[in-house]
């Protein structure tokens, strides 16, 4: 039971962590409204939330008994789940505002347009939205890496 309730309380953390980065980051640059810029969290946040736990398990699989090892293995993943994650769900949002001009559902033209909305999508989320971790994501992706390294497996 503790395990799971780690994987919970550390998704949580890792949550917050990348929520607040975003937010810092759209502070920053002064980026639209509150309700755009809530709505960006959000995503950022949820990215992370359901990132968080299967990247963690896998690392945990992948890492091996050197503390290194086991640092290399959450960060890369850790990272990438993140992101992969992130910019899914962005490519949801952006293929639900665009769904009003598309085909009707699972025809070959709808497959055709959301294939290529949602690589529209994931490629316009690693142009813009990647500086949205450089505030606090990174130094945050360390400190995880790190306290993960440090648990036995």
């Amino acid at each position: 039971m503790r395990p799971v309730l780690q994987l919970f309380a550390g998704s949580f953390a890792w949550s917050l962590a990348i929520g607040a980065s975003c937010l810092v980051a759209l502070l920053l640059r002064a980026w639209q409204n509150e309700e755009a810029q809530a709505a960006v969290v959000l995503l950022f946040g949820s990215g992370a939330l359901v990132a968080y736990a299967p990247a963690i398990l896998v690392a945990h699989r992948l890492g091996g008994r050197r503390a290194e090892t086991r640092f290399a293995a959450t960060m890369v993943l850790l990272a990438g789940a993140t992101i992969a994650v992130t910019a899914f769900l962005f490519g949801l949002w952006y293929r639900l505002y665009y769904a009003h001009w598309h085909e009707p559902a699972l025809s070959i033209g709808w497959i055709f347009q959301f294939a290529f909305t949602m690589a529209g999508a994931c490629y316009h989320f690693l142009v813009l939205g990647l500086r949205m971790y450089l505030p606090l994501g990174l130094p945050a992706l360390l400190a995880f890496s790190l306290v993960q390294a440090g648990r036995r497996r």
